[in-house]
């Protein structure tokens, strides 16, 4: 199964960044009302997909994640702007 590590632009340019194995399903539930977006994005509606990373295993993946959560903001954006997978500040 794959696994992806993504981030989120929010209407209000705050970044948000989440693991799931379906980034469009993820992103979908992200913009509606159905509650199961992230609790931090509620009212930050809509969200758009800047960047995302391919992972085999969800132990890798979610040690991405935190990495990336635990960044300055900006490491996040030369990540989106640049595009680096495995990028690390």
């Amino acid at each position: 199964m794959k696994w992806f590590v993504y981030m989120v632009q929010a209407k209000d340019k705050s970044l948000y960044t989440g693991m799931t194995t379906d980034v469009k399903r993820r992103i979908g539930e992200h913009n509606t009302d159905n509650n199961k977006g992230a609790k931090s994005l509620r009212g930050k509606r809509p969200v758009q997909l800047v960047y995302q990373e391919e992972f085999s295993s969800q132990t890798e993946a979610r040690r991405r994640e935190v990495a990336i959560k635990n960044w300055r903001r900006k490491y996040k954006l030369k990540l989106i702007s640049e595009g680096i997978t495995g990028f690390t500040p």
